[in-house]
């Protein structure tokens, strides 16, 4: 196969506004190194990092929600590991395709193989380090383009029926739902307080959790409750409730899965039963929340922060993908090259569900 050596490509120039992404119709196409693949990108996912990192918002002095860095981006610490951006970058982490070619070391014959992305990458001499670990599209370029490359241990070949689109949603957004409840140990003892249902994360926490045997109360707009009762929660409340212990009426939570945060989240902690656990990945409505210490520790609760998933993790989400077993939720597409459109839409949370960009 003759491939080209440019290629189109949506190129973060540095920490900022939308005006940091631009449009290249002749990027240099990469070359996959050592063992490394190059992918033909079909489809790539969004996610909440991707925005985080190009506003810096990952920064300390940041305080605002999610998409509202308005004090500027902060170039000490504005990553998801506290470390400096290399730019320009291309960024997209859920990246879809079908590789093309093969570097040095890696099996030819995985050309043809269709491939979702394990986001993590790991030290091959440490993998379960979570010190080494890096982000695909934060830490090395990713799929916002028609090409890209990345290790081949974290090409996922997986066989389905899905659309490209369909199974651009679940690389970021499933394995940080299963990697919060691997790390709580969530089963079919549990009942789990899912907030923020209705976005990726949330959606796959309802599903996944259910799959696991643990009865699941999942928090919803009005508007997008039936979508999130069609996941299979056992019961959805609004968003923020004024009484949350009232509209859960008797429910004893013993997990919250929380990827919200913000002025609400005093009230989540006070509804775990003894000895419950909280497990966090996100904190889209702000990351400084109120903690009363006595809830804390006279209840006897675990806190649990999951952002590095576990090796193991991946390989499970692509058998329950293959057996069927957790279904993709893709709320709207739009081409590449208009990722601001994308993102803004993303930001709105209209709807229910994952976005994903297509070259």
């Amino acid at each position: 196969m003759t491939l080209p050596d440019t290629m189109r490509a949506m190129v973060t120039m540095g920490h900022g506004g939308f005006d940091q992404l631009v449009w290249h119709e002749t990027w240099p196409r990469p070359d996959p190194g050592a063992g490394e693949v190059l992918i033909r990108v079909k489809a790539c996912g969004l996610n909440n990092t991707d925005i985080n990192t190009r506003e810096g918002w990952y920064s300390k002095a940041v305080t605002g929600a999610t998409g509202a860095a308005s004090d500027g981006p902060h170039k000490d610490d504005p990553s998801w590991g506290g470390a400096p951006v290399g730019f320009p970058r291309i960024q997209g982490a859920d990246a879809v395709g079908d590789i093309v070619a093969v570097g040095a070391g890696v099996d030819p014959g995985r050309i043809g193989a269709r491939v979702i992305t394990d986001n993590w990458l790991r030290d091959p001499q440490d993998p379960t380090n979570r010190a080494k670990a890096g982000y695909y599209g934060s830490e090395r370029d990713g799929g916002f383009a028609e090409y890209a490359c990345l290790p081949s241990v974290n090409a996922l070949t997986v066989e389905s029926d899905l659309t490209d689109a369909d199974l651009a949603t679940f690389s970021c957004s499933y394995s940080t739902a299963l990697g919060m409840l691997t790390r709580v140990d969530a089963g079919a003892s549990d009942t789990v307080l899912v907030t923020g249902a209705s976005g990726g994360v949330g959606g796959a926490l309802v599903q996944l959790a259910k799959l696991k045997g643990a009865r699941v109360i999942a928090m919803a707009s009005g508007v997008k409750q039936a979508a999130v009762a069609a996941l299979g929660a056992d019961k959805v409340l609004g968003r923020a409730p004024d009484d949350l212990r009232a509209a859960l009426d008797g429910e004893t939570v013993t997990v919250v899965a929380d990827v919200v945060g913000g002025p609400y989240w005093p009230n989540l902690i006070e509804v775990l039963e003894r000895g419950g656990r909280y497990a966090c990945s996100g904190a889209i409505a702000g990351p400084l929340v109120e903690l009363d210490l006595r809830t804390f520790y006279l209840n006897d609760l675990t806190f649990h922060g999951s952002t590095v998933i576990e090796p193991e993790v991946m390989a499970t989400l692509v058998r329950y993908i293959e057996a069927g077993q957790v279904r993709p939720v893709l709320a709207a597409t739009y081409p590449l090259r208009d990722l601001m459109k994308a993102q803004t839409a993303f930001l709105s949370k209209a709807e229910a569900g994952n976005i994903v960009v297509v070259p």
